[in-house]
């Protein structure tokens, strides 16, 4: 297994330091950029990035996906551990990555580490929002699985597919359609001493942004193979 747990954890690292690496620019430098807008295409090119990076191990990057797979395919369950732990080390270390890299300007913008916390997890945070953007995300990895075998055309849809769920349903509370993305960099807040983590301070919401990924995950997977993948079989 170590080939595929090295391409999980290459291609989590890179989808994660860019990602939050975007969250970052624009929470601690707003004035000079387009706020949602640049958040939802920064973590769909890293999402591409990543996908191709991590086409080795099927480019899981998300326990949500291991999880679905497992059940709605031929993934080994005793992978879906190690892909997880894996996937959540390397969401960790990015996120530290990310941190040292910006720690001036946390310090200029919120030198309590009060109210930057965001830049590494949700908050607030909600299982429906959550829920309905893994579904779809489940639902194109599945279809363009089915669809194609050539991981660019894969990595393209996927990105596409990330950016557009961050901007139809990231309004409310961000959108953590990833356990690892989420909770990786979260233990990364605890461990940088951010106030308002949502796991040792504040309200504890840390909860949410996995089990409701998992959730939507296997509700957007059973939703692409008894109906629209049925459909598609029936109208060939």
């Amino acid at each position: 297994m170590f080939p595929e747990l090295l391409a999980e954890f290459i291609g989590t690292f890179v989808l994660i330091l860019v990602g939050d690496g975007v969250v970052a620019v624009v929470t601690l430098f707003g004035n000079a950029t387009p706020g949602l807008v640049n958040i939802a295409a920064g973590w769909g090119l890293a999402s591409a990035m990543a996908t191709w990076m991590a086409r080795t191990s099927g480019a899981h990057l998300n326990p949500a996906v291991s999880v679905a797979l497992a059940i709605y395919r031929d993934f080994s369950w005793r992978k879906v551990g190690p892909y997880c732990l894996t996937q959540t080390l390397a969401a960790l270390v990015a996120s530290a990555l990310v941190y040292w890299n910006y720690q001036p300007a946390f310090q200029n913008i919120d030198p309590g580490l009060e109210r930057t916390a965001t830049v590494f997890a949700t908050f607030p945070t909600g299982l429906l929002d959550q829920t309905i953007g893994t579904a779809l995300l489940l639902m194109m990895f599945l279809a363009i699985n089915d669809a194609t075998h050539d991981f660019g055309r894969i990595s393209l849809v996927i990105g596409a597919t990330v950016a557009a769920i961050a901007m139809a349903f990231g309004g409310n509370h961000g959108y953590a359609i990833n356990p690892a993305a989420d909770f990786g960099p979260r233990l990364l807040t605890v461990a940088a001493g951010f106030r308002n983590n949502g796991l040792t301070d504040g309200a504890r919401i840390f909860w949410i942004p996995i089990v409701a990924p998992i959730l939507g995950g296997i509700i957007g997977s059973a939703a692409y193979d008894y109906g629209i993948r049925r459909f598609l079989s029936e109208t060939r």
